[in-house]
């Protein structure tokens, strides 16, 4: 054990450690800095894991090993001891992560299963801040009349639930609003006043760089709040503020279901807020909270479109490059639907502002690029539609997604899958569906490994 704590001093950088010596047959060693480790406690028996959900079919009980402690595990104790030699205690808690919650059931992938469940888990996040009955926001835990601004930081799909969030926290609470990704937000020396609220949003609550930009945040006096997917982890326990969203255990590298939770919570928050700064009367405040607790129907109406979807994608998979478009919160939807097919299709995608079309990517366009364009009744259709049009006129084929009722651009090479109309606040966590149906129905088509795609992880531990 004395040379194990020799050991550490000695090292640099971040990691999570589980250390076997030969001839010590009932010993395990383990240490964590910047990345998470947790122990397992059984009966007769000891585990050592990366998170509750890794040990979940094993045991219930956990340890969370706080930052620089290491831990000597036989098979029926474990002492743990902090990055200063001292023994310290842990507390033993219990976790609900079970093998019973991940299994794919009917479904071929766990992505597709996840997509699937979306319904439910909007619902249970908005349960967490909206109360339907009253159509009122619940009161937040914290004063949002007493914010200057708020400071996102997330990366990846997070980030671009984030950017939504943006939108609608200025819109509907005329409160500032920055989003940043955190490994940019860690180096650049931010200037941050005191009346910032510091958000980190994460489905992990592991990720590296959001948790060192949210205890960076939380060393400069900032308050801060983490929205996160599990409730016990490092950045839920690091925030003064715990904004659960209510997903379940995701299972797919691609996140579907954790990523609508996350928006579903960051418009549930500019509601309240709205409310705490006085910038939503009553009226307003009823018809919102209704709007978003109509989302979960939508969502399984949109779940239909995977027939259309389907037929689609025989073309689109045979793409190298594919545009995203989209106007206002449906411009960060754009980019997290071309991660999406990135991630598990291996095909170039780039989601853009429908608006910079002809200020450098219409240059791009051809018969061999597809755009794909999201186009929901809202005051910014017909500029979107008209966009389309160039699109169209330079011979590149458009898939759009809009509603129904919504007006023919008109345009040769024009392909229209109907959405399910939305209130504009509920319309991201609609059109989140069908842009992760194609990315889902183009990775089946090419055969890729939906679950795992290549050089990925689900949790993001290291910068």
């Amino acid at each position: 054990l004395d040379a194990f704590k020799a050991t550490l001093d000695r090292l640099t950088g971040a990691y999570a450690l589980a250390v076997l010596i030969e001839g010590e047959s009932e010993l395990i060693l383990g240490a964590r800095r910047g990345s998470p480790l947790v122990v397992g406690w059984g009966e007769g028996e000891m585990y050592l894991g990366s998170d509750a959900l890794a040990v979940g079919p094993f045991t219930q009980h956990i340890s969370y090993l706080e930052e620089g402690d290491y831990v000597a595990m036989t098979r029926t104790d474990a002492r743990i001891f902090n990055a200063a030699g001292v023994p310290a205690e842990r507390a033993i808690v219990k976790v609900a992560a079970s093998s019973a919650l991940v299994e794919k059931g009917e479904y071929r992938h766990f992505m597709e299963k996840e997509i699937h469940e979306q319904p439910d888990s909007v619902q249970h996040t908005l349960s967490e801040y909206l109360d339907l009955v009253s159509a009122k926001a619940k009161p937040a835990v914290v004063d949002f009349a007493a914010i200057d601004r708020i400071q996102i930081i997330a990366c990846g799909t997070a980030f671009y639930a984030g950017q939504i969030g943006r939108y609608a926290f200025e819109k509907y609470a005329d409160l500032p609003c920055d989003v940043e990704i955190a490994s940019e937000f860690r180096y650049r020396d931010p200037a941050l006043s005191k009346g910032t609220l510091a958000v980190a949003v994460s489905q992990s609550g592991e990720t590296a760089d959001t948790l060192a930009g949210l205890s960076w945040c939380k060393a400069q006096g900032l308050k801060t709040a983490a929205v996160v997917n599990v409730h016990t982890s490092s950045m839920a326990r690091e925030a003064e503020i715990l904004w659960p969203t209510h997903a379940g255990p995701e299972i797919g590298v691609a996140s579907t279901k954790a990523f609508t939770a996350q928006v579903a919570a960051l418009l549930s928050l500019a509601i309240a807020a709205g409310v705490a700064r006085g910038k939503i009367d009553a009226a307003k405040e009823a018809e919102l909270v209704k709007a978003l607790f109509e989302a979960p129907r939508l969502i399984s109406e949109a779940l239909r479109m995977d027939a259309p979807i389907r037929n689609l994608v025989q073309d689109l998979a045979k793409a190298r490059d594919v545009l995203f478009l989209g106007r206002g919160p449906m411009y960060p939807l754009a980019m997290e639907g071309a991660l999406k097919l990135k991630e598990i299709s291996y095909i170039h995608a780039e989601g853009y502002a429908a608006g910079e079309l002809k200020h450098g990517p219409i240059a791009l366009i051809d018969e061999y690029t597809p755009t794909i364009a999201l186009a929901p009744m809202d005051d910014l259709f017909e500029k979107t539609s008209s966009n389309l049009q160039e699109v169209a006129a330079r011979g590149g084929p458009v898939i759009m997604i809009a509603p129904e009722n919504a007006p023919d651009p008109h345009g040769a090479g024009i392909r229209r899958v109907h959405a399910p109309d939305a209130h504009p606040i509920a319309t991201p966590l609609v059109y989140a569906v069908p842009m992760q149906l194609v990315s889902y129905y183009t990775a089946v088509q090419k055969g890729t490994d939906v679950d795992q795609p290549r050089n990925l992880a689900k949790s993001v531990t290291v910068e």
